[in-house]
C-alpha cells in the first residue's frame, strides 16, 4: 500500500509539474488557470487517500493487571553456592 501511495504520488507529481511547465500565459491562453485547476484536483485526490488510510498505530491496548491483593516482590533465597534472587507473586 506504501510503495504504490508513493509511486502515485511521484506520478501525479512529475504530471503536475509538466502541465504548470506550459509556455508563459498569454491573454485569453487559459495556460496558469489549467495549471492551477490541475493543482487543485492533483491536491483534492492525494488528501482524500491520506484522509481515508488507516492509522499507522494499532491504538489504545488494556493490559489487565494482577488480582486484587496481589503484588510482587523480590525473594532472597540460597541455592547451595549463594544467594539468589527471583521475583514471586503473594496474593492475600
Amino acid at each position: 500500500m506504501k510503495k504504490s501511495l508513493v509511486a502515485f504520488l511521484a506520478i501525479a507529481t512529475v504530471a503536475g509539474a509538466s502541465v504548470s511547465m506550459a509556455p508563459p500565459a498569454r491573454a485569453g491562453g487559459g495556460g496558469v488557470a489549467a495549471g492551477v485547476a490541475a493543482g487543485l484536483i492533483g491536491g483534492a485526490i492525494v488528501g482524500g487517500a491520506i484522509a481515508s488510510s488507516r492509522p499507522a498505530y494499532g491504538g489504545p491496548v488494556y493490559v489487565e493487571g494482577p488480582p486484587p491483593g496481589c503484588y510482587w516482590t523480590r525473594q532472597r533465597f540460597w541455592d547451595g553456592y549463594g544467594w539468589r534472587f527471583r521475583h514471586i507473586q503473594v496474593c492475600n
